[in-house]
């Protein structure tokens, strides 16, 4: 068995990846290699952001580790809020402010076409990979579902009726974005 350390405070997250890569990896979080600090986030594109973070944790930690991160674009948005997505509505906002803000700007759009795209930055004995998963899907003009979280609640994605929100967990983590990430990573790892 493999120990890895996913660059994340997100107990969410963690729990999500943990139920996707099961009992072949052992997984720990920030927390528990002793990380409390704010790892940057800070460049222009989702496989900057992933590999940023993973490099944090590899050169201050020298534990293989891996992070992600996952932007939401919007086809009449330009690929908004992309890289963003996390802070969309500001620095300080939380989910609710960033769908707000989506929807506002979706108001009265018919093209409502989204996608959802997660990157997995890998380091490995020194060695980076990454890792891409897209899930294809329309923004719903209100929130759908207690579920999950981020802009689950108004992305539905195609081939289903229900939003991620809407969703079990064993579904989403079936088909979702980071899912898909998560699964070539594992393939990776136990190939």
């Amino acid at each position: 068995m493999r120990d890895l350390v996913f660059a994340t405070n997100n107990a969410h997250k963690l729990a999500e990846v943990s139920a996707i890569l099961g009992s072949q990896i052992r997984l720990s979080g920030l927390k528990e290699i002793g990380c409390f600090e704010e790892i940057p986030e800070d460049q222009s594109t989702i496989e900057g952001n992933a590999l940023q973070k993973a490099r944090f944790v590899y050169e201050k930690y020298r534990k293989d580790c891996f992070s992600d991160d996952t932007g939401l674009e919007v086809a009449q948005l330009n690929g908004e809020p992309g890289v963003y997505s996390a802070r969309y509505a500001g620095e300080a906002c939380i989910a609710e402010n960033n769908i707000r803000k989506l929807l506002d700007k979706l108001d009265g759009e018919t093209n409502r076409k989204a996608r959802f795209r997660t990157v997995v930055a890998l380091i490995l004995d020194g060695k980076e990979y990454l890792f891409e998963g897209i899930v294809n899907g329309i923004i719903l003009t209100e929130k759908h579902g207690d579920g999950g979280f981020g802009y689950d609640p108004v992305f539905q994605p195609e081939g289903y009726s229900q939003t991620f929100a809407e969703m079990s967990m064993v579904l989403k983590n079936k088909i979702s974005h980071r899912a898909l990430a998560i699964q070539k990573l594992t393939d990776f790892l136990t190939t």
